[in-house]
């Protein structure tokens, strides 16, 4: 394979410099690769594990099992010409100390179209490691080439595993026995009945496997003993594989769950020319804006949450039988699955920003299969079948993602078939529908809420208590009811329905006055966030928890007020509400979810899962916020997209930390605004690459 052209997207941490800070970038600084399945491979530049989730498979299986951690760990030692032997290439943490004693050798990290390649300096050798999975296969190849000095180098890679949902404690015991066959250079490892084995092949000169089992004790996961989880645990390795790399044969060790026919179907060197091919054919088929630079970047980042679930055969056997594909977006890496609001929010970054209109539609039809009692799942919980419906506004965003694809595509057909869906949601709303959601007659706002759940996308749950209620008429929740009424009325009209386009237009009319009346909040001079809170048992309120109350807590939730296509606050006001929100709620990667002034305001998101989730949003920023305050802002700025723009500035900062080339979830509410909870979020990715093109001069 040759080398990517440097024209190419290549983004570059030089490691030297880096080893050795008290917070070791190379201990902190992740990498992500998935498979469109929902699999993936993770893990810290330096190839110490720190989190449950980090390993070099986690492949997605059908449900029940979901995904699974195959392939935890690799220890790689290179032994010289000269007989020296020096270990660390990758490394663990057991017992406190820090087994990566070859850390110094790793002198540069990048990404090369977005896939890993580490390259070593020992010696006069220059050895490179490069990783990819091939698309839509649960299969892992991990490259070794000699680049410089005299050869082979003789190396010798010990798989280290423990069989189990990515999710679980690190401390979940070994599955007993490990049981390892081999056939003509084939070699499967087996645990329990339910889970396929995992195959291993190493393809390269004078390569064998010995076997040689050894329990690795004690590792110890840094973030999960920060994050309050279980952090230490044991892997086992069955043994382990030698191989020569020379300047001319590079070596390749494969992990997958597929067949053997699947995985021996591509060779090596073919199976990476497949995928930067595929790679390279995304970023040409992106809005032209986005085809360079930072942004080409966001769109293969992108690229990681599409994904066709691996797990629901009877979802996509209905898919096929109407000429469809089953399509979905993953929230957040490495532990969320697909969530009703999330896709909504990122269809139109992630997929009509990239070129992918089919795969948008595909997506839509797909959730609007699932709508129940007028809702659309607020998310799968993992190896699931069924989804849960406990969302206020996920319905409500997906009018919104129908409105950005029908202007990217004019997709009539869609409309109709999706129309009858629309008017039932509208329906289940007016009349009432699950967990208190439904119309209030006296205003026709539409409030919603039911003790012990989290309905808006605040949705901080922790045991019992549910840390935002917002239970009452929340402020976006009407915000985007507005928007979604208008849109179907402008679509009723469109296809000829005028009676019933009045009926929906006379109820979008009753809600904008109402809001007007009801949301401004004078004494700020912004909107209330939530008006006629509804009181309950949850435990714990901030200070406006009352029946009947109004809660006047600065958040940045009004801002969708403004942001959507029919903005339902009054235009004298959306100035004041965009000033407020700019001097109080900004930063540079995102809004702050409650201003600081607030009695309940949390400037850094850290600790156990109770403290994180009580700072979850009360204060902490989300990236993703970025973009309708980006949509707000050209409301009312309208000939300023460079200052726009500028807002992004410290997005596409980022792209260097927590997740290289990615956009993580959230970030601490004060400087040094550090990145917290998923590193690499789908709608922290979505919006920024869509305001990027929205922003173009």
């Amino acid at each position: 394979m040759n080398d990517i052209e440097r024209s190419e997207l290549v983004r570059t941490v030089p490691c030297g410099a880096l080893a050795g800070d008290e917070h070791d970038p190379l201990l902190t600084r992740e990498w992500l690769v998935a498979n469109g399945l929902g699999g993936y491979a993770s893990g810290t530049i330096s190839g110490v594990p720190t989190r449950r989730y980090h390993g070099l498979l986690v492949a997605a299986l059908p449900n029940p099992l979901g995904r699974m951690l195959m392939l935890n760990h690799l220890t790689e030692i290179v032994r010289l010409t000269d007989r020296i032997t020096i270990i660390g290439l990758g490394g663990h943490e057991r017992q406190g100390a820090l087994e990566l004693q070859g850390k110094g050798h790793l002198v540069e990290f990048r990404l090369e179209l977005g896939l890993p390649v580490w390259r070593y300096e020992v010696g006069d050798i220059v050895l490179e490691k490069r990783l990819w999975m091939p698309h839509r296969q649960n299969t892992v190849h991990i490259q070794y080439r000699l680049l410089d000095g005299n050869g082979p180098v003789r190396m010798k890679l010990r798989p280290a595993v423990n069989f189990r949902p990515h999710e679980a404690p690190v401390s979940s015991p070994l599955h007993h026995p490990y049981v390892v066959t081999a056939r003509d250079q084939q070699y499967e490892l087996c645990a329990a009945k339910d889970l396929p084995p995992m195959r291993m092949k190493i393809i390269g000169a004078r390569s064998s496997f010995t076997l040689e089992p050894e329990t690795v004790p004690e590792i110890l996961y840094r973030i999960e003993e920060s994050r309050g989880y279980d952090a230490r645990g044991d892997l086992f390795s069955p043994g382990h594989f030698r191989v020569d790399v020379d300047l001319r044969s590079p070596a390749t060790l494969v992990a997958s769950t597929e067949s053997w026919d699947t995985i021996e179907v591509l060779s090596p060197e073919t199976a990476i020319a497949a995928e930067l091919e595929r790679r390279r054919s995304l970023v040409s088929r992106a809005d032209p804006s986005a085809r360079t630079g930072a942004p080409a970047e966001l769109v293969l980042a992108a690229d990681q949450f599409i994904i066709s679930p691996a797990g629901r055969s009877q979802e996509a056997a209905r898919a096929h039988a109407v000429g469809d594909e089953v399509r979905t977006v993953i929230a957040g890496y490495h532990w969320f699955t697909d969530w009703g609001r999330d896709t909504m929010i990122s269809l139109e970054g992630l997929t009509l920003q990239t070129g992918r209109q089919l795969e948008a539609g595909y997506i839509l039809r797909t959730f609007a299969h699932y709508v129940k009692d007028g809702l659309i799942p607020n998310m799968f919980p993992e190896g699931e079948r069924d989804g849960l419906y406990h969302t206020a506004d996920a319905t409500m965003w997906f009018f919104h993602a129908i409105d950005r694809y029908m202007t990217a595509t004019g997709d009539r057909d869609t409309l109709v078939r999706l129309l009858p869906t629309l008017r039932d949601i509208v329906d289940h709303h007016v009349r009432g529908t699950h967990f208190g959601i439904g119309v209030d007659p006296k205003d026709g706002l539409l409030r919603q809420g039911a003790e012990g759940y989290q309905l808006t996308w605040m949705d901080a749950k922790v045991e019992g208590w549910v840390v935002t209620p917002r239970r009452g008429k929340a402020v976006e929740i009407n915000a985007l009811w507005y928007n979604a009424l208008r849109l179907l009325a402008g679509w009723l009209e469109e296809t000829g329905s005028t009676d019933e386009a009045r009926r929906i237009s006379s109820l979008a009319d009753r809600v904008q006055i109402s809001f007007n009346e009801r949301f401004w909040y004078p004494e700020g001079g912004y909107l209330y966030d939530v008006v006629d809170v509804i009181g309950g048992d949850d435990g714990e309120h901030g200070e406006d928890g009352e029946d009947g109350k109004d809660d006047p807590a600065c958040r940045p939730n009004q801002i969708l007020a403004i942001a959507p296509r029919h903005a339902v606050l009054d235009r004298a006001r959306w100035d004041a509400v965009v000033r407020v929100v700019h001097d109080r709620l900004l930063t540079p990667v995102g809004l702050r979810s409650l201003a600081p002034e607030h009695a309940d305001y949390k400037p850094r998101y850290y600790g156990d899962l109770r403290t994180r989730d009580a700072a979850y949003h009360q204060g902490t920023v989300w990236g993703w916020l970025i973009g309708p305050f980006i949509d707000a802002w050209l409301k009312v700025h309208p000939d300023d997209k460079a200052g726009a723009r500028r807002f992004l500035s410290g997005l596409c900062d980022h792209l260097d930390h927590a997740c290289i080339g990615s956009i993580s979830e959230i970030f601490d509410a004060q400087p040094p605004f550090t990145a917290r909870g998923c590193v690499a979020q789908a709608w922290s990715v979505a919006e920024a690459l869509r305001c990027w093109v929205k922003t173009q001069g």
